[in-house]
């Protein structure tokens, strides 16, 4: 298989996670006006409901798939063999999820109100399995993905502005959530037969792929939970206005997220074969460039965020939303947490087969978070909802650091790991002397976003330029390449 450029690759999924970025700037502001904050409430409570029971049918197995099927991504045939019993093992974890997602609804007289959005979201949990997207992380196949992103997202704006226009439309709302999914999906299965042959089998040993499937499960499972109890326990312990407030900052950190980490989830599959293949030099080199990289993007970020949460707030969800910008504020912290965490497990632990460890720190976190939520959110509300998950991800982060310190090596804080660090604060102070500013002497909260995030980009370049970054220069050059 043709080597592909990791600088590319970047770029591209940096495109994508920016185009899921923006067309929420243009579809919320006028989703949760539309809809209300009762109707957001629903709709996010029974998105959340859902997203349990789609993780019960992935079951683990695109992280197993992704650490497994690097090493043979260059053989059709073995790699076609593989792909077919990792495709039947999630037919099978599907159809258990649909089954335990019935009795739940039929069990819980409280789900009842919100029946008709679960059922409409829970077509997502085949479409998910059916679209086999771990097959494309495996061959780094982001220009597809991020072409067929657009595609959907363009149809999902259309038919959002045509069919939700009234405060009770929360449910074609789900409808054309569900829709951009599942055309996606199905998109992706039509298109595999390009990478192998997928087949339905049932005569192999499954004991080898059971074992670290199910931790790995185990791990998401646990991670789930302390994502999603917030709103679930929110649910429980206030109303949906609450959960509505909530959910826009928790909508607005998942945007920024993935924005955040999009180097990293390129250089995955990557890491994952220099492991599978023992070379170890290289997966080194590699994932020492990734943390300082993810450093001087993390940074930033976060400081850009907390300074920038109201207006963020006003564009994106308006007056009735402002309540959401303690909360934002508040979890923004756990932007740099999380993603510090995240390469830890989806670059160290995971590829080096340390499912386990992950486990136990998943289940760590996920106890901390609900007891938490329990004492806090009576107290504190949404932001002590807040709260909960910045601790959550400071825990795992800590946890993780230990359970991966042999394998990243003693020498990862060495003096270009200090200049980057440094670049990244000095840049910071400067993102934030440049919001403060702008905040200061700017009326119009669009007019302040725009100009805060056009001079934090120019500011944080010239630092960089100033201290002669290394990384920095490198990514100017692959955007002169991909722009050739």
């Amino acid at each position: 298989m043709k080597k592909k450029s990791l600088g590319v690759n970047a770029i591209l999924n940096s495109l994508q996670t920016l185009l899921n970025l923006i067309f929420p700037l243009i579809t919320f502001p006028y989703v949760s006006r539309v809809l209300s904050v009762d109707g957001m409430g629903k709709y996010n409570f029974s998105n959340s409901v859902i997203s349990y029971f789609i993780l019960l049918a992935g079951l683990g197995i695109s992280r197993y798939a992704v650490r497994e099927g690097a090493r043979l991504r260059d053989d059709r045939v073995e790699f076609s063999k593989f792909a077919s019993r990792i495709f039947s093992i999630n037919l099978c974890s599907t159809i258990v999820s649909y089954l335990l997602l019935f009795v739940v609804i039929f069990t819980f007289n409280n789900l009842k109100i919100y029946v008709n959005a679960i059922l409409t979201f829970s077509i997502q949990i085949f479409f998910t399995t059916l679209g086999v997207d771990w097959l494309y992380t495996i061959y780094e196949e982001y220009a597809y993905i991020t072409l067929r992103n657009i595609l959907f997202k363009i149809t999902s704006i259309i038919l959002l502005f045509l069919f939700v226009k009234h405060s009770n439309d929360y449910l074609k709302y789900a409808a054309i959530t569900t829709f951009a999914s599942v055309g996606s999906y199905a998109l992706n299965f039509i298109h595999a037969k390009k990478f192998c042959d997928i087949k339905i089998t049932w005569k192999f040993n499954w004991n080898p792929y059971i074992i670290p499937i199910l931790t790995i499960f185990g791990t998401m499972l646990a991670v789930t939970i302390y994502v999603n109890s917030d709103i679930i326990i929110l649910g429980f312990l206030k109303n949906d206005y609450t959960v509505g407030i909530y959910s826009i900052s928790a909508k607005i950190y998942g945007m920024v997220g993935p924005m955040i980490s999009a180097t990293m989830a390129v250089t995955i599959p990557r890491l994952a074969m220099l492991m599978g293949k023992k070379r170890y030099k290289e997966y080194k080199r590699l994932f020492k460039r990734l943390l300082q990289s993810m450093i001087i993007i993390v940074i930033p970020s976060v400081i850009g965020l907390m300074l920038t949460s109201r207006n963020v707030i006003l564009i994106i969800a308006g007056k009735n939303y402002l309540q959401s910008t303690s909360s934002l504020r508040i979890l923004s912290l756990a932007l740099f947490f999380g993603a510090m965490n995240t390469i830890l497990v989806e670059c160290v632990l995971i590829p080096s087969k340390r499912e386990k460890a992950t486990l136990i720190t998943a289940i760590v976190a996920a106890v901390i978070n609900v007891a938490l939520n329990f004492v806090l959110i009576p107290i504190l509300s949404e932001n002590g909802a807040a709260v909960t998950t910045v601790v959550a991800e400071l825990s795992s982060m800590l946890i993780n650091f230990r359970f991966s310190k042999d394998i990243i090596g003693k020498d990862l804080f060495n003096k270009e790991f200090l200049k980057n660090g440094l670049c990244a604060i000095f840049g910071g102070i400067g993102i934030a002397l440049v919001c403060l500013l702008i905040g200061n002497t700017v009326s119009s909260n669009v007019t302040q976003l725009i100009l805060s995030v056009i001079f934090s980009i120019a500011i944080y370049s010239l630092i960089l330029w100033i201290f002669r970054n290394e990384l920095f220069f490198d990514v100017v050059n692959k955007i002169k390449l991909f722009i050739k």
